[in-house]
């Protein structure tokens, strides 16, 4: 990519048809050499532990460890934490006050009722016991994501809440002190994966595994499903911008690289029927990558998987984002409530253009870890829901038996399954023989 204005295109053309098919296939599994990669890691920690760990660490990420520095040291944390500086920890403070408070109002609760029936049932909400958090390493530091993914799960009354990172840096343990970690491993990439779902001589095992990684971290978290839970399989980041004339061109691009500066193969796409306004947000990429600090990851990106498609309406932009699914949407238009309406696949939509995504990755409070790759058409942003489970209640009386009863034994019998039937019936003989008690089951309301 020699300017920007490579990256216009009129959304009809052959060029933007390759370029759409190219980003719905991003949302695609790893390759064989990767999985099959994966699988071994996997299979070595499921069966050495610890030995595997560090001999995998050593291997893949030049980095020698005892078995008594897999864990880092408690005291750590709170010492990492009260060597920032005072303005770090403040503003990491209000994140994480506007993280809780967002996410205070995902909590649910338990409920039953009682039916004409007299069968009382309901839905028991419980936390999960011992959650495994991931970390990135690598190109840049998250402390927004420690904050986004132990917070919800505090909120949610999870009892232990584990972290592995590769080598992490002190801004990362300071981050763990402040959501409540309980624990931090010093191990990344898939190795990480297999040590929380298998548990080694070190590392707990765990009911769920969440936060985002590489390819590697994604493949393991997949392949290890079953073993825990999982959030999502993540992929690399995305914005799509729809944007119309009354939107400022510097602050598209500004948007754009944003996610551009993130990897190689993050997307960074606008969508207007403005012509004049595409050009526009081309000569401001140029402009404001000559001095982005991260100028090589953004323009491979951009080469990669950026665009500007020009369309005939905005009717079309939002047909775009809707097959897109993207994981950031910014509706860059006078009225973005109305088209807001229209939007029916997205991880995170951002109304105006003083939302910009920026603002969600860090404090607005809603979570920042988002379906990728088209899975927004089926997915949700990470939660308080995610961090618990749902127990089916159910409580039948004889009347209630007699009731329904021989409804059961005719769908039984239906799917050929007599014992089924029979267990059923068994009851009904036994209250012929033993009448229930008088009385009037009332219907009760949501606990």
């Amino acid at each position: 990519m020699r300017t920007a204005a490579e990256l216009i295109c009129p959304a009809g053309s052959r060029r933007a048809r390759r370029y759409l098919a190219r980003l719905e296939a991003r949302g695609g599994t790893a390759g064989a050499p990767v999985e099959a990669r994966v699988r071994r890691i996997v299979a070595a920690v499921r069966r050495r532990g610890d030995r595997a760990l560090l001999a995998l660490t050593r291997q893949l990420d030049g980095v020698r460890l005892a078995p008594r520095q897999l864990r880092v040291a408690p005291p750590a944390m709170a010492a990492a934490y009260r060597a920032l500086p005072a303005q770090v920890r403040r503003d990491l403070a209000l994140a994480a006050r506007r993280i809780r408070a967002f996410h205070r109002r995902q909590r649910e609760r338990s409920w039953w009722f009682r039916d004409r029936s007299g069968a009382r049932l309901g839905l028991r909400v419980a936390p999960l016991e011992r959650v495994g958090v991931y970390v990135p390493g690598g190109r840049a530091l998250y402390p927004s994501t420690v904050l986004m993914t132990v917070i919800p799960a505090r909120v949610a009354g999870v009892n232990e809440v584990i972290v592995v990172s590769p080598g992490p840096a002190p801004v990362i343990l300071a981050a763990c002190h402040l959501a409540g970690v309980d624990a931090i491993y010093r191990v990344g990439g898939a190795q990480a994966i297999a040590a929380l779902a298998y548990g080694t001589e070190t590392v707990p095992r765990v009911d769920k595994i969440v936060g985002p990684g590489n390819v590697y971290v994604a493949t393991a978290k997949r392949l290890c499903y079953g073993q825990a839970d999982i959030d999502q399989i993540a992929g690399p980041s995305e914005v799509l911008i729809v944007a119309d004339r009354t939107a400022d061109p510097e602050f598209a691009a500004a948007d754009m690289l944003a996610q551009a500066e993130h990897d190689p193969l993050a997307a960074a796409v606008c969508v207007t029927p403005d012509a004049g306004l595409a050009r526009r947000v081309a000569a401001a990429l140029d402009r404001q990558l000559a001095v982005l600090p991260r100028r090589a990851i953004a323009i491979r990106a951009l080469a990669a998987f950026g665009a500007i498609l020009i369309v005939r309406s905005l009717d079309e932009a939002i047909a775009i984002a809707n097959r897109l699914a993207p994981e950031h949407l910014e509706l860059a238009v006078r009225k973005p409530a109305h088209w807001m309406n229209h939007v029916h696949h997205a991880g995170a939509v951002f109304l105006g253009q003083d939302a910009p995504e920026a603002f969600g990755d860090y404090l607005a409070g809603p979570n920042h870890v988002l379906p990728t790759g088209g899975t927004a058409r089926f997915g949700s942003p990470l939660g308080v829901y995610d961090f618990v489970k749902r127990t089916s209640v159910i409580e039948a009386r004889p009347r209630t038996l007699a009731q329904l009863g021989p409804a059961v034994v005719r769908l039984a019998r239906l799917e050929g399954l007599d014992a089924h039937g029979r267990a059923v019936e068994l009851r009904l003989a036994a209250r012929r023989r033993r009448p229930a008690g008088r009385g009037r089951a009332r219907v009760r309301g949501v606990a």
